[in-house]
């Protein structure tokens, strides 16, 4: 996986929304992370339209809390959403191959990447309310917590 084209507006969101600082390489981390978070969410989506009678995800498929609702009307609202929404859109990492998603599932991957993207920042904070760049310890508790709830 390469680093998106657009290493400083990422570095922009998670100085806004979390305070906190990242370089390259966490933008790297941030991107693997939301990728396997994708796959997750896609599988667990396939899972729930097949018990439905279905063969392509639709957005009620998805496990979206109510929780990752409001971080997704939060990065709407950001300044740099509609840059990300840009950047994203050509770069939003599909879903397993046995994964069809419906147009308007297709149309809701980037906002559940920015939704993402405001929770993993802001939960840095959480962790560790001192934290001014994210090491590896940062990083690993981090998404230790995600796991848990996803």
């Amino acid at each position: 996986m390469s680093v998106p084209s657009g290493v400083p507006v990422f570095q922009r969101l998670f100085r806004s929304v979390g305070h906190v600082k990242v370089d390259r390489n966490d933008v790297k981390r941030f991107r693997a992370f939301v990728d396997d978070m994708i796959d997750d969410i896609a599988i667990t989506g396939r899972n729930a339209a097949t018990w439905n009678g279905r063969d392509v995800i639709a957005p009620q498929d998805l496990p979206i809390t109510k929780g990752v609702q409001e971080r997704m009307r939060e990065f709407d609202e950001l300044e740099e959403a509609g840059e990300i929404r840009g950047l994203l859109a050509q770069s939003v990492r599909r879903p397993p191959a046995d994964v069809t998603f419906s147009e308007e599932t297709e149309d809701m991957l980037v906002e559940l990447f920015g939704a993402l993207a405001v929770a993993l920042a802001r939960t840095f904070r959480a962790v560790d309310p001192e934290v001014v760049n994210p090491g590896t310890d940062h990083w690993e508790r981090v998404t230790t917590i995600f796991r848990q709830v996803f």
